[in-house]
C-alpha cells in the first residue's frame, strides 16, 4: 500500500478526532485519561509520523504487520489494569530479528520514538506509550528454536508466551523457572526486560541466574549476539545482565536462551489460616528449616486482599475466613517423602497454634483452584474500580508493616475501597495496593511519594520485581544512589543516543 501526503492527512485526521472522541467518552468506555494529560507529561523532540515513514513500514512488513486504525491501536495504547494510556497511530509486527533491525535502524535516522511491547501485562506503565511512540510488538516472533533434555536449555524468540513455553518444555520432562499470574498473556522478552520475578523464586532464583544469554538489537539497528547457551562463560563482560530488566531502554530482546530445572516429580501445595503476621514469620522460619530442598514458593495474603477474589471474582476459598492466609508449595521427585515432611511440618506449627486452620493436596485441578485465590488477585482489584499498586521490597520483619501504617494514613479518605497486601514472601516482595473508585489525585498525593520514603527507611527498593517504567523514574532515587543513576543515564546515552527506546520511562528526566 502506498501512502500519499492526502491519504496521510485523512489517516492523521481520523486518529485525532478519535483521540478527541475517546476524551470525551472515557468514562462511559472506562478508558483512563491520557497519560500525557493525567501526568503532565510534556512530549519530546521527536518526529512525527507521516508518509515516508509509513510507507518504509509496510515495504518492509506488509500492510498485515502494520496497523494504523484507532480501532486496532487502541489495545496497544492502554495498560490491562486502565492506569496509563497513550495514543499510539502504528503498531508494528516483526517476525525477525534482521527485520526488527531495520526499524530501529529507521527510526533512529529518522528520530521516531519507539516503545517496544510484549504481552502488555506491565503494571507500571512500561509497555504501552506516553504519546504517539511507534509501538514495536514482538507477538509474531514466537519460534521455540531448541530445547535440549540433557542440559535443559532452550533457545527461543522473545514474543513466545511464558505458559506456551512452560507446555512445551512439559514434553521434555522439563519447566520454566518463572511462574506468573499473567503467564498465559506474558512474553519471555518482557519477562527478561523487566527481571521479572513471579512465584517460583525462592526455589530457582531470578532470570539474572537463569537466563544463559540473549539477543538484542540496540537503538541504530546493531544486533548484539550473546546468546550463549553455556551454563559457565567467564570471558570478560557479562553483557547481557545490562538487557535483563533494563525494560527495552538499552535495546530489544529478540532471542533468549535459558536454563529450565526438570519438572518435579511430586508436587504439593498447602493452603493456611493464621491469626497474626507474626505467626507467619514462625512459620516462614520453620517451613524453611523443615521442608528445606523441597520448598519451592511461599505466599501470603490477607484477608482484605482475599476478598476481591472471593466478592468480585467470586471464586471460593477451602477455609473460613481469618486475618492472613500461607500458600506453601513444594516440589520433589518421591511423593511419599515430600507428604511425610510436609504432614510432619504441618503437624508441628497446628500443635504449636501457629496455624488456625488448613489444607494439603495434590491433586492438580485442587492446587488450581487454589492458586486462583492468589494469581488472579490483580484482575479482582480492578473490580474495585482504580488501584494504586505498589510492588516494593522490604526486610523481612517488616513485609506487611507498610498496610497498617498506611490504612491509618488514609483513614476516612473518601472515595477508598480497601487497603490490602499481599506477596512473594520467601523473598521479601510484597504487593501493596490502595484500591478506589476512580482515580483520585488527592488519594495520590497521600500514599506518594510517601510509600517509597517509608520503603527506603528501611532499606528496602521501590521495586522488586515490575520495573520502574513510567510511573517510578522520579522516585528511582530512594532505591539508587546518585553515583548509581549517573552511571545508568551514561549507559542510555552509549546504547541510544538519541533517547527514541521507550521514551519517559526508566530514568528520570
Amino acid at each position: 500500500m502506498f501512502f500519499n501526503n492526502k491519504m496521510l492527512r485523512r489517516l492523521l485526521t481520523a486518529s485525532t478526532k478519535c483521540i478527541r472522541r475517546q476524551q470525551k467518552s472515557q468514562r462511559a468506555s472506562n478508558l483512563p485519561e491520557l497519560t500525557k494529560d493525567r501526568y503532565a507529561v510534556k512530549r519530546g523532540d521527536y518526529a512525527m509520523l507521516n508518509g515516508q515513514h509509513l510507507q518504509f513500514f509496510t515495504d518492509l512488513l506488509g500492510s498485515k504487520r502494520v496497523l494504523t486504525s484507532a480501532e486496532e491501536c487502541q489495545p496497544y495504547n492502554i495498560d490491562w489494569i486502565k492506569n496509563v494510556r497513550g495514543y499510539s497511530r502504528c503498531v508494528l509486527k516483526p517476525e525477525t530479528t534482521e527485520e526488527v533491525a531495520k526499524i530501529l535502524a529507521f527510526c533512529n535516522n529518522n528520530r521516531i520514538a519507539v516503545c517496544p511491547q510484549g504481552g502488555n501485562t506491565g503494571l507500571v506503565g512500561g509497555s504501552v506509550p506516553v504519546f504517539d511512540e511507534i509501538v514495536l510488538c514482538t507477538s509474531q516472533m514466537n519460534t521455540i528454536y531448541s530445547i535440549n533434555d540433557t542440559s535443559g536449555v532452550l533457545v527461543c524468540q522473545a514474543g513466545c508466551i511464558l505458559e506456551n513455553l512452560d507446555k512445551a518444555l512439559e514434553e521434555h520432562g522439563l519447566m520454566m523457572p518463572l511462574d506468573l499470574g499473567a503467564k498465559g498473556s506474558c512474553h519471555i522478552g518482557g519477562n527478561l526486560s523487566t527481571n521479572a520475578g513471579g512465584l517460583r523464586l525462592l526455589r530457582y532464583g531470578n532470570l539474572h541466574g537463569t537466563v544463559l544469554g540473549l539477543e538484542a538489537v540496540k537503538a541504530d539497528g546493531e544486533i548484539i549476539d550473546l546468546l550463549s547457551t553455556l551454563k559457565k562463560d567467564n570471558t570478560g563482560f557479562h553483557l547481557k545482565h545490562l538487557f535483563i530488566g533494563s525494560e527495552g531502554a538499552l535495546g530489544v530482546v529478540t532471542k533468549v536462551a535459558i536454563q529450565c530445572p526438570a519438572k518435579p516429580k511430586a508436587t504439593n501445595l498447602a493452603f493456611l489460616g493464621l491469626e497474626s503476621f507474626s505467626h507467619i514469620l514462625k512459620v516462614l522460619k520453620k517451613a524453611k528449616g523443615d521442608l528445606g530442598e523441597i520448598l519451592a514458593s511461599c505466599e501470603m495474603i490477607d484477608q482484605s486482599t482475599l476478598d476481591v477474589c472471593t466478592c468480585n471474582l467470586k471464586l471460593k476459598s477451602p477455609l473460613a475466613e481469618f486475618p492472613f492466609y500461607m500458600l506453601i508449595e513444594t516440589h520433589g521427585s518421591s511423593d511419599a517423602h515430600d507428604q511425610e515432611k510436609l504432614n510432619l511440618f504441618l503437624e508441628d506449627v497446628m500443635l504449636s497454634k501457629l496455624i488456625l486452620d488448613g489444607i494439603v493436596t495434590n491433586e492438580p485441578s485442587k492446587m488450581k483452584n487454589i492458586w486462583d485465590l492468589r494469581e488472579r488477585i490483580t484482575e479482582g482489584f480492578v473490580r474495585d474500580g482504580y488501584v494504586f499498586k505498589y510492588d516494593i521490597s522490604l526486610p523481612i520483619e517488616h513485609f506487611y508493616s507498610l498496610v497498617p501504617v498506611m490504612r491509618e494514613r488514609l483513614a476516612g479518605t473518601e472515595g477508598i475501597v480497601r487497603v490490602s497486601g499481599y506477596g512473594h514472601l520467601g523473598d521479601g516482595n510484597v504487593h501493596f495496593q490502595v484500591s478506589c473508585k476512580q482515580f483520585s489525585n488527592e488519594i495520590l498525593h497521600q500514599i506518594e511519594p510517601f510509600v517509597y520514603e517509608y520503603t527506603s527507611k528501611l532499606r528496602g527498593s521501590i521495586s522488586a520485581e515490575h520495573g520502574i517504567g513510567f510511573r517510578k523514574p522520579k522516585y528511582i532515587h530512594y532505591s539508587k544512589s546518585p553515583e548509581s543513576i549517573v552511571i545508568m543515564k551514561e549507559l542510555k546515552k552509549m546504547f541510544d543516543p538519541n533517547g527514541i527506546l521507550n521514551p519517559y520511562k526508566v530514568l528520570p528526566m
